[in-house]
């Protein structure tokens, strides 16, 4: 069962207290039915007087994202506004923030998001980032998506209002609640079992191999792949790794107060069969050495 009470860690951040210093950032707790399938939600608003890049290395979630850019105290009609499925990231994710804007977005537990979408594998929507009625078509501004092939139709204004005028964070996650309980969740025990495995990798250090986890399922290796495509959106092996870069980021932030960890023994802690694996992940994931990124050094 997923927390009531969203997750206040970094992980997946880069240079998090930079991050933080320039956006307001907030996480809330979607209503009662939907937190087993739901992480959290996230909320952003920015005013900035330069442009100013922020780097995330994705967790193994889908995510829902309202967006829009200009004035925060304009009207809707003065903005730009949007909406969209954003699929698991394979890579490191760079957002452009500039001037004036506001998110609020969806973070679905990995394996949480078939239920409400539950006509594509979940695999159906890695490394993409496609329009909301693409996966929702009732949320086309005509009330369905265009299936012409010549464009998708533009979230309807009424749902991009609802979601993102509202000047409290109260009335922002209501009208996250009511979008989402309208389309779901649809009962998926083989989504239920994916979460359960995920979080089995995500709190179980030992859990290091996905002949690991195939044994503690109780599935095969093969019947486990299967089900990660179809629930989470990429293999058991991907999100092993991810998780595991995750928390090698954290201690790499954490370095610069605490002094320089252990890189060889944190490798063998994560599961690396040496040192060398851990920084080459590190370095191909964030752009820079494990130590480098300790030192403050910026991120290409």
């Amino acid at each position: 069962m997923a927390a009531s009470v969203p997750r206040r860690d970094t992980r997946g951040i880069v240079d998090p207290a930079e991050l933080l210093s320039r956006v307001r950032f907030r996480r809330h707790a979607p209503a009662a039915e939907l937190r087993p399938y739901l992480e959290h939600y996230w909320l952003i608003d920015w005013e900035l007087p330069e442009p100013y890049a922020s780097h995330v290395v994705p967790h193994p979630s889908v995510n829902v994202v309202f967006q829009r850019y200009g004035p925060l105290g304009a009207p809707a009609s003065a903005a730009h506004a949007s909406a969209e499925v954003s699929g698991i990231g394979l890579g490191l994710a760079t957002h452009k923030l500039t001037e004036a804007g506001r998110v609020c977005g969806v973070q679905f537990r990995p394996g949480g998001f078939r239920p409400f979408a539950p006509g594509w594998p979940v695999s159906t929507w890695t490394g993409r980032r496609v329009p909301l009625p693409e996966v929702f078509p009732d949320t086309g501004a005509g009330g369905a998506a265009d299936t012409s092939g010549d464009a998708p139709a533009d979230t309807s204004a009424e749902l991009l209002s609802a979601v993102l005028s509202p000047g409290t964070d109260h009335a922002r996650v209501a009208a996250l609640d009511a979008f989402l309980l309208a389309h779901g969740p649809a009962p998926d025990p083989a989504a239920d079992r994916a979460m359960e495995l995920v979080d089995l990798v995500r709190g179980d250090r030992s859990v290091r191999r996905v002949s690991q986890l195939a044994t503690a399922s109780g599935l095969s290796a093969r019947s486990l792949q299967r089900l990660f495509a179809a629930e989470v959106g990429v293999g058991p092996k991907w999100v092993i790794l991810r998780y595991r870069i995750h928390e090698a980021l954290e201690r790499a932030e954490a370095a610069g107060t605490a002094g320089d960890p252990d890189w060889a023994a944190l490798a063998a802690e994560l599961g690396y069969s040496d040192q060398a694996h851990l920084v080459r992940d590190f370095t191909a994931t964030i752009g820079v050495p494990p130590t480098a990124y300790a030192r403050g050094l910026s991120v290409p």
